[in-house]
């Protein structure tokens, strides 16, 4: 028949699905995290976030692949604050990066703006085990190993991850599971009360 339409093609989608390319990356990206946050990683969908970023799921698979792809994606642009960590333990005295760290790790907390996007990726983690392995990679390899190389050998990586899970039980304690009188302490007390045992994480013999 003449008038029929060519069928459609796996792969890139037509031009009129992408729109302004870098806008609807974005899109993508902001609708990702908010699904995933109000429903975590099991109930998110790849259609579902295309509806909520206005666009065709052929195009979320285009620039992301993969549910795991999408959701490494969303949580490597929501984490990447806390990718600076490293040089808040190495700017200055090493006998103070405990401080540093602590303050810096709660700074994100604290901060509506990360905080929001930080919850998702926890909540996320702690329900399914696809989403806890991504959430493992990225903190392995993009965090507490250029911690761990800013310390001495030879337990520096266990050094790191100790240091980082006396903070995010911490975190878990006052965002997550928001258990009194942690969640409304001040945030000076607790710095006051965990630098030093993050500091002794990171440096005492």
């Amino acid at each position: 028949m003449s008038g029929a339409a060519a069928p459609r093609r796996r792969g890139r989608p037509p031009r009129a699905a992408d729109g302004d390319a870098p806008a609807a990356r974005d899109r993508i990206l902001e609708a990702a995290r908010a699904e995933f946050s109000e429903r975590g990683y099991e109930k998110t969908s790849v259609r579902g976030i295309a509806r909520a970023a206005g666009v065709d799921s052929a195009l979320v698979h285009h620039y992301f692949g993969t549910k795991e792809q999408v959701f490494e994606a969303a949580v490597e642009v929501a984490f990447a604050p806390a990718l600076d960590a490293p040089a808040a333990v190495a700017d200055g005295p090493l006998d103070g990066a405990g401080e540093r760290l602590t303050r810096f790790a709660l700074g994100l907390w604290e901060n509506p703006a990360t905080r929001a996007p930080l919850l998702a990726i926890v909540r996320s983690a702690v329900d399914n085990e696809t989403a806890a392995a991504v959430f493992r990679r990225l903190i392995a390899a993009q965090l507490l190993r250029r911690i761990a190389g800013r310390l001495e050998p030879p337990d520096a990586e266990l050094r790191a991850e100790l240091a980082a899970a006396q903070l995010v039980g911490i975190v878990m304690l006052r965002h997550v599971i928001k258990a009194e009188p942690l969640a409304s302490a001040d945030p000076e007390l607790i710095v006051e009360r965990v630098a030093p045992v993050v500091q002794g994480h990171l440096t005492a013999p």
